[in-house]
């Protein structure tokens, strides 16, 4: 008995589904003929639910990971015969992002030297990937004049992840006057919390703790009434945040 109401439940719970979800309501036949409902069950979930579930966003992220986790190099490779094949600038570029993401900074850095040619010599983005790469070897000096060459060639180009840049190669350089008036600057317009977090730690550490205290509660503030997404999105500079309140 407990046996045939769990099967009519499911049942019902499929029959649901396809009315629900508009299908064909032949299925609806299939899945209550007597003697055939197993197979009408499995039948419905290989030609209907199975594709739906493989073509959506979370399983393509959980495809995407697994394959990651089994072969951690693959995308590399294929970003590698990419840049070799098409040898154009987006690939390139694809591909020296990749080698940065696998801490391959050195293969990475030469990899936006050579697009960095032709009509794309002063690119902007290229040259901001090559400034990430070079900070991320340990170069702050060489990434601190990439970005003064990117600003002086693009003078229109903005972005808040470039001048977070900015401001972490002067700290790293031990430009600190230079560096607080950077963060202090891209913390009025950076849209995480990053920025106002490191332009904190900052302060803290020259001896200005008030002035850290007030950017702390001013970013704790406007957190608790964004939005739920940002919060998770920021949960590791906001949980930094209040270790600092």
């Amino acid at each position: 008995m407990p046996f045939l109401i769990i099967s009519l439940l499911i049942q019902a719970a499929f029959i649901v589904h396809v009315i629900k979800t508009g299908r064909n309501t032949l299925w609806i036949w299939v899945l209550i003929i007597p003697g055939v409902a197993f197979a009408g069950i499995l039948a419905y979930l290989v030609v209907e639910v199975l594709p739906e579930l493989l073509r959506s966003r979370p399983a393509q992220r959980t495809a995407r990971g697994f394959r990651k986790a089994v072969d951690p190099g693959r995308e590399l490779r294929r970003l590698e015969s990419e840049a070799e094949v098409g040898s154009n600038v987006a690939s390139r570029q694809r591909y020296a992002e990749e080698l940065a993401r696998h801490e391959r900074y050195d293969d990475a850095i030469a990899q936006y030297r050579q697009a960095l040619s032709g009509l794309y010599e002063h690119d902007p983005n290229l040259l901001l990937g090559l400034a990430q790469a070079q900070f991320a070897k340990g170069d702050a000096a060489a990434a601190r004049a990439t970005l003064d060459e990117l600003i002086a060639r693009n003078p229109e180009f903005r972005s808040p992840a470039g001048h977070l840049l900015y401001a972490r190669a002067l700290e790293s350089e031990g430009d600190m006057t230079r560096a607080l008036e950077e963060y202090r600057a891209v913390t009025a317009s950076y849209p995480g919390a990053e920025a106002a977090v490191r332009y904190a730690q900052l302060l803290r550490a020259q001896g200005q703790g008030e002035e850290s205290q007030k950017v702390v509660r001013e970013l704790l503030q406007q957190a608790r009434i964004a939005p739920g997404h940002y919060r998770r999105a920021q949960r590791e500079w906001l949980d930094l945040a209040r270790k600092l309140a």
